[in-house]
């Protein structure tokens, strides 16, 4: 009896279908997905051709391949100069400040508006928090130079509340700038970045919490026992992306907010790139310095990952 009710099980067993095969099956997918496709390999992928200058001393009269070919020179160069060691340290320091004060933001408000029950204040929230997003660039650091100046906002209450005698100089003081940095990009994407918080929490059974309750749960114990382990694979996976990111702090608010009194400590690897690429024009430099940034960001994306696999959390690949 057990053996033919074995054969039985094996025989309603449904076959794994092959690749080809399953690939066939989705073809009106497929058909959508190509010019997306097409449009990654050639705005994505296609430019990497250029990387082959980075090992070039590149001259655009003579072209890519009439160039002289310098090997490593380019990357011997770089790692020989202190401005790009500098970069390389700005642009880690706040893309580290970014992620943590940036994570730690949009998961507290997603928290705080999940337990708002007055919708209208809920929504009128979510409108205030995530319009800061819409802005331009240009128009965020000037309201953050007027705000930070010495006569500012900022400075005036600090002056009025005696925690400070003298006015504080935000803007001509390298210890501050990284911080404030971290400072206007939490207030411009918090909301933002709340909204794909808040979504993953919709998705929470509410049994979870009706069953918390009747084990006398508070409200405090609810978010830390159900509310935030139901975001955790979003979190991870948020993180994951995030930590791909890190070679790349920014562009607008440093260049637009630096200046020459704060130089050493708000150019960033993407500033260095224009510097020598635009201004001037030693192509095989910025090539090299753009290639050591992506490789250096994949790095840590398949690091990210690994660790999450290890740790048996979602992944990205």
């Amino acid at each position: 009896m057990s053996s033919n009710a074995d054969k039985s099980a094996v025989s309603i067993r449904p076959r794994k279908q092959s690749f080809f095969r399953r690939l066939g099956s989705q073809w009106q997918l497929m058909l959508m997905s190509v010019p997306i496709l097409l449009y990654v390999l050639l705005f994505n992928y296609g430019p990497m051709w250029g990387w082959i200058t980075a090992f070039q001393d590149y001259k655009p009269k003579q072209g890519m391949w009439g160039s002289k070919w310098v090997g490593l020179d380019n990357f011997k160069w770089l790692f020989g100069r202190a401005d790009f060691i500098e970069s390389i340290r700005n642009t880690l320091a706040m893309s580290l400040i970014n992620l943590v004060f940036g994570t730690v933001a949009a998961v507290l408000l997603a928290v705080l508006l999940n337990e708002v029950r007055q919708r209208t204040f809920k929504r009128t929230v979510q409108t205030v928090t995530y319009l800061p997003h819409f802005l331009s660039m240009v128009i965020v650091v000037g309201m953050a130079q007027n705000i930070f100046a010495s006569n500012g906002a900022i400075n005036q209450l600090l002056l009025s509340t005696g925690i400070a005698k003298e006015p504080v100089f935000f803007l001509g003081e390298g210890r501050y700038f990284w911080w404030l940095v971290g400072v206007i990009n939490v207030w411009k994407e918090v909301g933002w970045n709340t909204i794909i918080y808040i979504s993953a929490m919709t998705s929470i059974d509410p049994s979870l919490y009706e069953a918390a309750a009747i084990d006398g749960a508070g409200r405090w114990q609810k978010i830390l026992h159900v509310t935030l382990p139901g975001i955790k694979s979003t979190f991870v996976i948020l993180l994951i992306m995030n930590i791909g990111h890190l070679m790349e702090a920014g562009f607008e608010i440093q260049y637009l907010l630096g200046a020459d009194v704060v130089m050493k400590w708000s150019q960033t690897i993407d500033i260095f790139v224009l510097k020598y690429g635009i201004s001037k024009q030693q192509y095989g430099v910025a090539t090299a310095a753009g290639m050591f940034k992506s490789v250096v960001a994949i790095v840590l994306l398949v690091i990210a990952n690994f660790v999450a696999k290890k740790l048996d959390e979602d992944t990205l690949i």
